[in-house]
């Protein structure tokens, strides 16, 4: 089985490794966290939990297109919020939910202490299969 790191030239370059990887005879693909960060690798916009998490939707589906898939091919994701604040993680799925429209592939929604980047509130991991 082989394993083909993807990089994604449309996201910023500051990250430590690839934005998604292909296993097997290119149908699995897992993505790296989607970060809030804008195209030079800034954090933003700071403080707001649906800005976040739009900015997070983009950069997604920008891995995953590089990667030759799009959000309905997701078979997973995982969202994790930065706060201890119930409502924040609703504000931050409702963004989540509405970038995957009506499909509805199981999911995973975490509080969780602290993420990678400075005021980084959202980020969401997902698991596709490639057409």
């Amino acid at each position: 089985m082989s394993v083909e790191l993807v990089r994604a030239p449309a996201l910023a370059d500051s990250a430590p490794y690839a934005y998604a990887a292909v296993v097997g005879p290119g149908s699995l693909v897992l993505t790296a966290g989607a970060c809030p960060l804008d195209a030079d690798g800034v954090v933003g916009p700071v403080g707001d939990v649906a800005a976040q998490a739009a900015r997070v939707m983009d950069n997604l589906v920008v891995a995953l297109a590089a990667a030759g898939c799009t959000l309905a091919d997701v078979a997973k994701s995982t969202v994790y919020v930065a706060s201890g604040d119930r409502a924040d993680l609703v504000e931050a799925w409702q963004v989540v939910r509405a970038g995957f429209g009506d499909h509805d592939a199981p999911s995973t929604l975490l509080g969780v202490a602290q993420l990678g980047y400075p005021d980084q509130l959202v980020e969401v991991e997902a698991v596709a299969v490639r057409p």
